[in-house]
């Protein structure tokens, strides 16, 4: 199992107390790595250990004429935490976005996360008026 993995599995548990599927975390993570056109992952090393990750997903908006970037699987190990480790990966996010001419970034998070929104807000992120809603479907 990736590192990456590894993280997006730690994360789900820590914020939404979900256990998830290994084997499933696994293969999703590298469809990503292995399609660009699935995502991509930013990764902060600090001694050549990944101590940080986000992943960002494209959404083609017609309103905008440009790609939203979503901010996706982020997690730091909590050994680098308050240590400006997301503020590094996030603003490597937004230069990259920058210039491929996205034309937003946003990402979900959980409501009673107060930590991370405070973080985000922190960046300059604004809550949206969107609510979010999901279906979830069968897999043959």
């Amino acid at each position: 199992m990736t590192v990456v993995a590894t993280y997006n599995i730690q994360m789900a548990m820590e914020t939404e107390q979900k256990k998830l599927d290994p084997y499933t975390v696994t293969a999703g993570v590298k469809a990503v790595l292995g399609d660009p056109n699935k995502g991509v992952y930013f990764v902060a090393e600090v001694d050549g250990r990944v101590v940080g990750q986000l992943m960002i997903t494209l959404e083609w908006s017609d309103w905008r004429n440009g790609d939203i970037w979503w901010i996706q699987s982020v997690y730091v190990h909590p050994d680098f935490r308050k240590h400006g480790i997301f503020r590094q990966l996030h603003a490597h996010a937004k230069d990259e976005a920058v210039k491929a001419g996205a034309v937003m970034l946003r990402l979900y998070v959980e409501k009673e996360n107060q930590r991370a929104q405070d973080v985000y807000r922190g960046l300059g992120m604004d809550e949206a008026h969107y609510v979010m809603m999901e279906q979830s479907l069968p897999r043959e």
